[in-house]
């Protein structure tokens, strides 16, 4: 359940700033032209409304704007509490070896980067736990670290990774000297070990097989499943297969299933033909707890065709 902190001392709260700051980070984060442009494509002007409730919280955060947009949306309501956990979203690219500078660069230049980089960046650089919450962390990390063996620090604005070498000795190496998979899985050692993510929040992690061999896939699987058990709120997009698979197979503990209840959610283009004209092209949503359940899997269908495809082929 989320924490929360009362708003209503806050003054400066008003539905017109809430606005403001809501369209501010919509064009950060999706680099639109004008915000206008995140809404559909139809003949004469688009809407777009937006609700968001979170358990726990009193009134959900909705708002709307048109295809005629620029910088403002309309707020129609929005909670009177604060919500006081972490939301992290990790990009299909590891950011530690791009650490160096990354924060300031945003500071004081325009940039092509969406603001996601600048706040991951941010949580990446705060310093590790110690104490009881350090401990707490450590529990977490101990099943990951099986698989992902070393840990990275931040020294004078720069990650190291620290890699077993010889006996009981490790080797310091520059984030940028090891592979972009691996630094990707650090980030989640990093973002567990400074509290982060520890013991709640929200983690919406894009692509966590890109640039991984099946191996690390593994790895990832392992931290997906580690940080639900411990109270993370984990988003993944995934088109692999291979890592969809491990997750399920992890899941399928009867332990592990107790306490996580998975949700796999589908998007599809609507190419049905309608019955007054052609297909819609709307999107449409999909979501199930059952992974062999009407979700359609793209990458699954094609893996199966190529599968059967390879089958077939003479190799004589």
């Amino acid at each position: 359940m989320p924490q929360a902190e009362p708003l209503s001392h806050d003054p400066t709260l008003t539905k017109t700033a809430l606005g403001s700051s809501v369209a501010s980070r919509l064009n950060g984060v999706f680099r639109p032209e004008q915000l206008g442009r995140l809404a559909s494509r139809v003949q004469g002007r688009g809407k777009v409304s937006i609700s968001v409730a979170f358990g726990g919280l009193d009134d959900p955060l909705s708002f709307t704007f048109n295809s005629a947009a620029r910088s403002e949306v309309k707020i129609g309501s929005f909670p009177k509490t604060k919500l006081a956990d972490n939301a992290v979203f990790l990009p299909s690219r590891e950011l530690l070896s791009l650490y160096p500078g990354l924060v300031s660069l945003f500071e004081t230049r325009e940039t092509a980067f969406d603001e996601t980089w600048r706040d991951t960046a941010v949580y990446l650089g705060m310093s590790a736990l110690r104490g009881p919450r350090s401990v707490a962390a450590n529990n977490i990390l101990e099943p990951i670290s099986e698989e992902i063996e070393g840990n990275v620090v931040e020294e004078n604005g720069r990650f190291y990774v620290r890699l077993p070498n010889s006996g009981s000795r490790t080797a310091k190496l520059e984030a940028p000297l090891v592979s972009e998979g691996y630094r990707k899985l650090v980030m989640i050692i990093r973002l567990v070990s400074n509290g982060v993510l520890l013991e709640g929040g929200y983690l919406f992690w894009d692509e966590p097989e890109a640039n991984l061999n099946p191996r690390t896939q593994r790895a990832a699987a392992k931290a997906i499943i580690r940080l639900a058990e411990s109270g993370t709120q984990v988003f993944v997009a995934s088109h692999s297969v291979f890592l969809l698979r491990e997750i399920e197979m992890l899941l399928n503990d009867g332990q592990v299933r107790k306490a996580i209840t998975p949700t796999y959610i589908s998007m599809q283009r609507d190419r049905s033909e309608q019955e007054d004209g052609p297909a819609s092209g709307k999107i449409r949503v999909t979501t199930t707890t059952d992974p062999e359940g009407p979700a359609s899997i793209v990458a699954h269908e094609e893996e199966s065709d190529q599968a059967m495809r390879y089958l077939e082929m003479d190799f004589a």
